[in-house]
């Protein structure tokens, strides 16, 4: 009933009228409701209106001429009849007691044994049990929507992890279809050992899993990173099952770790500034005093000494000037490029030390040019920087250099990878810290300046290195139209 004081609408099914006024009587004379009544004696007919929905509740006779009201039962269930049914017979019949409920009748009455309070207690019952059945699937409805359309990986999987259940995210997120994945178990997904062995052990002791950051592996390889929330839950039939939801945070890491480089370049930048000003006022008055010295030296071993300590009075004077340059925002002008032109130019400074050190080079650009808007001559130094430490790290003759372009939708992403040595999951996090460096001679400035440049390109990079394998950077730069509307905007905001 759509409304509180909405009569119920109750259709007899019946191909004997006789049948129908006995048990239309029975209906009446229930007292304090009233319900609509009327007769239908072709199985058709009531079909028909079963399919349409056009009662609250349904009255059917067993013996309905050539069919049975069992048949018309089967009939209005698989053609999607939730409204209740209740199955009359003229004498007790057991085994078509038991196959009616099966089927889906709400309730089995004979005719002789019927009164008015076995008809009301049956018509109450089924318009509850229905009131309830249509209240369950408009849950199941909406919850399945959500389900459905939650930008989180919502999941079911069985006690040993193998997935039961998975909505359509798992597609745009992961990048496996749904088929695939439902051939999948869990700790498939997760990347490292020891978690797979944590996930496995939690989930087989009855424990949850509550916002667990994980690394996702995608079905192309790439890494993201989730949080992960997992509970052991028991069905109605007593079977354990696991239901869970995947969060991805791979851009707010990314974020996090942007906003951490840029403190430790200002809280470096800092430091610098006040070292070159301490160093820079005892170093002035030393050169000032050798200079003033030299006019009166007359033999040529002073003379020596002090033209050694001049020179690295200007050398120390020229490193402190080098890291001043490298803390401070690079100053750029921009305009447009074509990047694969950079990148050629990056490869052709670079090409002597590929060719002394043997190494193989696989260059791979899509075919139309890629315009970026960016200070070339800078950019190139960025990129060189990054190609010169690849070189370095591969041994003669075995090593593989490979520069790769890909343009996406909103996007360029340049790879930049090598076979070499590796960096360590604890070196790469501070590969871009200024001062950090692994080589002997290496002042550990020349990365702080590449993301330096980098960053105001409003490009973000990448690392990722495992040992005695290889590294990978990749850098994601920003269409050119992209950069325009945000500079756009940045006027507009100004000249309010």
């Amino acid at each position: 009933m759509s409304g509180q004081n909405k009569k119920a609408k109750i259709l007899i099914v019946d191909d004997d009228q006789d049948d129908f006024i006995i048990t239309g009587e029975y209906v009446k004379h229930i007292p304090g409701v009233s319900y609509d009544i009327e007769w239908c004696p072709r199985y058709s007919d009531a079909l028909q209106h079963m399919i349409n929905k056009d009662y609250d509740l349904y009255f059917v006779d067993y013996r309905l001429g050539a069919k049975s009201g069992v048949d018309l039962l089967k009939e209005a269930i698989s053609n999607n009849c939730d409204d209740p049914i209740i199955l009359l017979t003229g004498k007790g019949n057991y085994n078509v007691d038991i196959e009616a409920m099966q089927i889906g009748a709400v309730d089995y009455l004979v005719k002789p044994e019927l009164t008015i309070e076995k008809m009301e207690r049956s018509i109450r019952y089924a318009l509850e049990r229905a009131a309830n059945v249509r209240a369950l699937k408009a849950n199941e409805r909406k919850y399945r929507n959500i389900f459905e359309k939650s930008k989180d990986i919502v999941f079911i999987t069985n006690e040993h992890l193998d997935f039961i259940d998975v909505n359509e995210t798992i597609v745009s997120l992961l990048g496996y279809r749904k088929e695939e994945i439902l051939n999948t178990n869990l700790t498939d997904l997760i990347e490292q050992a020891q978690h797979k062995k944590y996930l496995q052990h939690t989930i087989a002791s009855g424990s949850e899993v509550d916002d667990w950051e994980v690394v996702i592996v995608t079905k192309n390889g790439e890494k993201k990173s989730c949080m992960l929330t997992a509970t052991v839950e028991e069905d109605n039939k007593g079977s354990i099952y696991v239901q869970g939801i995947m969060h991805d945070i791979t851009n707010l890491k990314k974020v996090e770790k942007a906003t951490l480089q840029a403190e430790k370049l200002a809280a470096a930048g800092r430091l610098v500034r006040t070292l070159a000003h301490e160093v820079r006022n005892p170093l002035n008055n030393i050169t000032l005093s050798v200079e003033q010295m030299q006019q009166d030296l007359k033999d040529d071993t002073s003379a020596l000494y002090m033209n050694i300590i001049q020179r690295n009075s200007r050398r120390i004077s020229d490193l402190i000037s080098e890291l001043l340059n490298t803390s401070r925002p690079t100053e750029i002008t921009m305009q447009e490029e074509i990047l694969q032109s950079v990148l050629d130019d990056v490869i052709a400074a670079s090409i002597d030390r590929l060719t002394l050190k043997r190494i193989k080079l696989h260059v791979s650009y899509p075919d139309e040019g890629i315009t970026i808007r960016a200070d070339k001559e800078k950019l190139k130094l960025a990129l060189l920087n990054i190609v010169i430490n690849a070189i370095e790290a591969m041994q003669e003759k075995t090593g593989s250099l490979s520069i790769s372009l890909h343009l996406l939708t909103e996007s360029i992403v340049l790879n930049i990878s090598d076979n070499g040595c590796g960096i360590s999951e604890e070196n790469v996090t501070r590969l871009f810290e200024p001062y950090f460096t692994q080589k002997r001679n290496g002042m550990g400035l020349g990365l702080a300046f590449t993301l330096n440049i980098l960053q105001a390109h409003k490009a973000a990079i990448e690392v990722y290195s495992k040992e005695q394998i290889g590294t990978t950077f990749t850098i994601t730069f920003p269409l050119a139209n992209m950069l325009m509307s945000e500079s756009e905007n940045e006027e507009i905001a100004d000249g309010e």
